[in-house]
């Protein structure tokens, strides 16, 4: 049962309790109240937000994410620099304060053993969206159902949100939830990431719910064009 909202979120303890305790029982990892309170600031993200220069964009991105623009950081001290700049870091994760620590047993394939990113999550991250950390995680596994990525095996959250490029020219991006569902769309100007890294981002999504919404503008357009 999808659990991408607040009315699908289990509760374990009733139906009163505080928002602090809602629990998802499929990916207990995910900080629920952060992850919905990311979802509420990306709908509030304006157009001017989201297709203006690039790097301004993804730092509005970051933002809406609960993370800091830390491009002078050192690698895994808080880095953020990387944070939908290329392919695979597109996945915005919140997760609860008992899994920032986890590390890949194995279970993530193609990603190093260990992959400790606590530290980063900690540092990175904005306190004001509600318990837990974020941190923008790698997506390669998405492509399969249940995703086998590093959100949902390393530390069993669902994410807030995915970036994903659409074809064929890969100059639009949207951002979609858990369910691949659109959340908002931008058309950046400026320097992007480069095409190859636009391209392999759509393709490590090809034939997921996460590329339906992407598919569709796709071929709208191509209508459009005919």
């Amino acid at each position: 049962m999808s659990t991408t909202d607040k009315d699908n979120v289990t509760d374990d303890a009733s139906a009163s309790c505080n928002e602090s305790d809602l629990v998802d029982e499929e990916y207990p990892g995910t900080a629920v109240v952060r992850m919905l309170a990311v979802r509420d600031r990306v709908l509030k993200l304006t157009d001017d937000q989201l297709n203006g220069p690039w790097e301004t964009v993804r730092r509005n991105i970051l933002w809406a994410g609960g993370l800091k623009d830390l491009s002078s950081s050192v690698p895994g001290q808080g880095y953020t620099g990387h944070s939908f700049n290329d392919w695979n870091h597109v996945d915005l994760t919140t997760m609860n304060d008992e899994v920032k620590e986890n590390e890949n047993d194995g279970k993530v394939k193609g990603i190093a053993l260990g992959n400790r990113l606590g530290p980063g999550v900690r540092i990175a991250s904005l306190p004001e969206l509600g318990p837990g950390g974020s941190w923008s995680t790698c997506a390669m596994g998405c492509n399969v159902d249940p995703p086998q990525d590093v959100a949902h095996l390393q530390f069993r959250s669902r994410i807030a949100y995915k970036l994903v490029w659409v074809p064929p020219a890969y100059e639009t991006f949207v951002l979609v939830d858990d369910d691949g569902k659109l959340l908002k769309k931008g058309n950046p100007t400026g320097v992007l990431p480069t095409m190859r890294d636009r391209k392999m981002n759509y393709k490590i999504v090809m034939g997921s719910k996460y590329a339906t919404v992407v598919d569709q503008i796709a071929n709208s357009n191509k209508n459009k064009i005919l």
